[in-house]
């Protein structure tokens, strides 16, 4: 029994670092190659396996980029930021999840610049990843935008559908990219610049 178990864990270990190996095999070739579309005969080569193996591990190309998109989350910090957006305190919830979504694009900032372009030439596959991940930044603002308005932060003339919306677009990657790239400014000074727009917008 106990054989069986070791061998399950060594199984266990062994497929985890196959995945990782794929997944860093797409970072690297998106940094390298950012204008070519990502070939999964060419992952698997870097990654040291065999082109099925990546259909046995992902299932489909559109989920390898899913789980790419699921691993700069985690990486980034995502878990950072839910934590920040849940201070009981909603202007403290709106300070801290920018400050921590511009820390996150910065960890990966060439990577998303990369799949931000792919994905409006392959909508199968990057756009459905892309997509999905900015599923729940348009949710996690929307309950911001709530939060602000139940504990009375908002402006009178500010509606919640409005906040929600300058907070969309507050927390872009690409309002990141224009002030930290475009204006090159440093990431402090990236999130204060966003934090500030927001409150001076939205908040009494």
């Amino acid at each position: 029994m106990a054989t069986r178990k070791y061998e399950q864990r060594l199984r266990a270990e062994t497929a985890q670092e196959t995945r990782r190996r794929i997944l860093d095999a797409v970072y690297q070739r998106l940094r390298e190659a950012p204008s070519e579309p990502v070939s999964i005969d060419r992952i698997a080569r870097m990654a040291r396996v065999a082109r099925p193996t990546v259909y046995l591990v992902f299932g489909s190309r559109a989920g390898l980029f899913d789980a790419v998109g699921a691993d700069l989350l985690q990486r980034g910090g995502f878990d950072r930021m839910l934590q920040a957006s849940a201070h009981p305190d909603a202007r403290e919830a709106l300070r801290g999840a920018i400050r921590a979504i511009v820390d996150m694009y910065e960890a990966h900032r060439d990577v998303l610049r990369v799949l931000a372009s792919m994905a409006l030439l392959d909508a199968a596959a990057v756009g459905g990843a892309v997509q999905r991940m900015e599923h729940g930044r348009a949710a996690g603002m929307a309950e911001l935008a709530r939060c602000l308005h139940e504990q009375e932060a908002l402006r009178p003339d500010v509606t919640v559908d409005q906040a929600t919306d300058l907070l969309w677009l507050l927390t872009s990657f690409d309002s990141f990219d224009l002030l930290h790239t475009g204006r090159t400014l440093p990431v402090s000074q990236t999130a204060t610049t966003l934090i500030t727009t927001a409150e001076r917008s939205l908040c009494r």
